[in-house]
């Protein structure tokens, strides 16, 4: 079992080069894609319909830090990170494994594939203690440059 702290070191970003490649087939995923929710990582479940509705779990960071309380936002989220080509190099069927995106110009998220068939995910808040965290806000601040 994962312990809080330690992060997968198989995650890595697509290359900015494997982006430019794969621009198009993100912008269609970024049009299918869906947001399911994990109540581990809520404390308020907003509007997420989540059963059981929010259920923190020791050692789970929450997306009630980066202010996401609605689905909508949650999805914008993982849908810009598709567009901007912040996502895994590891795929699970047509999707990426890991979406990663910024919150309120200043939150890592990080987005897991939860259904590969369907293309849903999940996503928190990176700590700050995880080593991609600081990557992701620089390719998020260069795309928005």
């Amino acid at each position: 079992m994962k312990r809080y702290g330690q992060f997968n070191p198989k995650r890595s970003l697509l290359t900015p080069t494997q982006v430019q490649a794969r621009a198009e087939e993100l912008e269609k995923l970024a049009d299918r894609v869906g947001y399911g929710g994990n109540p581990e990582h809520k404390k308020n479940p907003g509007d997420f319909n989540l059963t059981p509705p929010a259920d923190p779990r020791q050692g789970k960071s929450l997306c009630d830090v980066a202010k996401i309380f609605k689905r909508e936002e949650a999805l914008r989220l993982v849908q810009a990170g598709l567009r901007k080509g912040l996502v895994s190099d590891r795929m699970g069927g047509d999707w990426p494994k890991n979406v990663w995106s910024v919150a309120d110009g200043r939150y890592p998220m990080e987005a897991q594939l939860e259904n590969p068939e369907l293309g849903t995910y999940h996503g928190y808040p990176m700590p700050d203690t995880d080593p991609l965290a600081m990557e992701v806000l620089r390719r998020w601040e260069r795309a928005h440059g």
